[in-house]
């Protein structure tokens, strides 16, 4: 091992790791570990690519402004590169990103640009669209648009591709990749072509991405929605070489984020969503397989950006993808439930400054007080304001003497109605078993769950 003098200096030489514990049917099954980048993801490759040939193009000049439009992997990719040489960098994102991944752009110094995710190619408010035209608006900016660079798919035939090759030890019957950009199947296919053109590729597409229909049919219709961030699109991105694809898989996001859990529990590897889909595919092929193959796919990024969605049980079901037994209950709609120890509450001594405190860290402006299981106060911001009133050392105080004692409870036998008759007094429920808290139930929490009743 050697001393590296520049961050950029650590893409790529990735490790290559034999799965031993799912199961992959007569296959032998290997990941390259792409989320060991330091930007944390396959698209490190592509961000050093395409800033390395803008400036050998003149494209780029030293203070120069780079412009965008990624779901997160690339602009990380980018913002890390871009930080190191100086450049500013503006990302147009589609707002079902992550919060991890803005974060983590903005902590690197990139300005981030929320637009829709519920519209399509040619939408003013589709994010590529809006990144084009915000390029040419801004004086001296360079538009990298890696869906139509030719330096994207250039970094995996250059590197990836090969770097695979040695470490295979020159033997890969079938490689399962995804498609955001295209960059990632288009160099791949451009090294194997002349290297090993027996290797066939996979195509792992979420459920509702048009490009499945694609490879299957030569065709397409509507695209419909996915929670997967990173691949599938609603059109078929130039860079892909979807001709050169013998077969595809389409993953439901259910699947995809389950896979991506088990890939931790068994493997011990925190990978993202799109990882999910692509293992769950790879699986779905070695299993189908009636001799033994050498198959290779990707852990694309870090799990560590989706900790607050596909690892976190709460978020999974509120989306509809995890499912609790149904009650026929009110607690039927308890998002979060007192007995998983999922509800943020406080007890009646704790201080004004730590229930503040609770509801910052957990994004919420309410939280029950229990004393002994019992509900006895509500708090909510608007009583933390009256206690306070600018008397900071008021902080310090118990939260007995700001909460609102009058807690009105339902049964969880209570009807629909009875809970409606709670909201139209501007109250959330609080749901009890006789004195047992339970949980609360905003009229957020009953949208979703009507949502969720549609989708299934």
């Amino acid at each position: 091992m050697t001393i590296a003098h520049t961050i950029s200096e650590l893409i790529g030489n990735t490790p290559l790791l034999r799965l031993q514990k799912l199961d992959t049917g007569p296959c032998e099954l290997l990941l390259k570990l792409e989320n060991q980048n330091p930007g944390g993801s396959i698209k490190d490759r592509v961000a050093l690519s395409m800033i390395n040939e803008a400036e050998r193009q003149g494209r780029l000049t030293p203070g120069g402004t780079i412009i965008e439009a990624t779901a997160g992997n690339t602009g990380l990719g980018l913002a890390l590169i871009a930080a190191q040489k100086g450049y500013q960098l503006i990302l147009v994102v589609p707002d079902k990103m992550s919060r991890e991944k803005i974060y983590h752009l903005r902590a690197l110094g990139a300005q981030v640009r929320l637009t829709r995710s519920d519209v399509n190619k040619g939408h003013p408010a589709y994010y590529q669209d809006y990144a084009k035209r915000l390029a040419q608006e801004t004086p001296g900016a360079f538009y990298i648009d890696q869906f139509n660079n030719p330096a994207n798919p250039l970094a995996h035939e250059t590197t990836t591709a090969p770097e695979l090759y040695a470490q295979a030890e020159g033997k890969i019957d079938a490689i399962v990749v995804g498609v955001g950009s295209g960059g990632t199947l288009g160099g791949l296919q451009a090294w194997f072509r002349q290297h090993s053109p027996e290797t066939e590729f996979i195509l792992a597409d979420p459920a509702g991405s048009i490009l499945a229909d694609e490879v299957e049919q030569r065709s397409h219709g509507e695209a419909g929605s996915w929670r997967v961030e990173g691949i599938g699109e609603d059109f078929i991105p130039p860079l892909a070489r979807l001709d050169g694809v013998r077969r595809a898989y389409r993953i439901s996001d259910a699947q995809a984020f389950d896979t991506a859990r088990q890939l931790l529990k068994t493997e011990g590897i925190l990978a993202g969503s799109s990882t999910g889909t692509l293992l769950a595919a790879a699986l779905r092929y070695c299993r189908a397989q009636t001799t033994p193959k050498r198959v290779v796919t990707f852990a694309c990024d870090s799990g560590n950006k989706y900790l607050s969605k596909m690892f976190n049980d709460d978020w999974l079901r509120q989306q509809g993808l995890l499912q609790r037994p149904s009650t026929g209950d009110l607690r039927d709609f308890i998002a979060f439930r007192h007995d998983e120890g999922a509800t943020v509450t406080a007890a009646p001594d704790d201080t004004l400054a730590t229930v503040l405190a609770r509801m910052r860290l957990y994004d919420i402006s309410q939280l029950p007080v229990l004393e002994g299981g019992v509900v006895v106060g509500i708090v909510d911001e608007w009583d933390l304001l009256n206690a306070v009133r600018g008397d900071s050392a008021r902080f310090l105080e118990p939260v007995s003497g700001a909460m609102n004692p009058r807690v009105e409870t339902l049964d969880k036998g209570a009807s629909e109605r009875e809970l409606f008759e709670v909201f139209s007094r501007g109250l959330v429920a609080v749901v009890t078993d006789a004195d047992r808290f339970l949980g609360l139930i905003t009229r957020t929490d009953v949208l979703n769950v009507w949502r969720n009743r549609l989708e299934s």
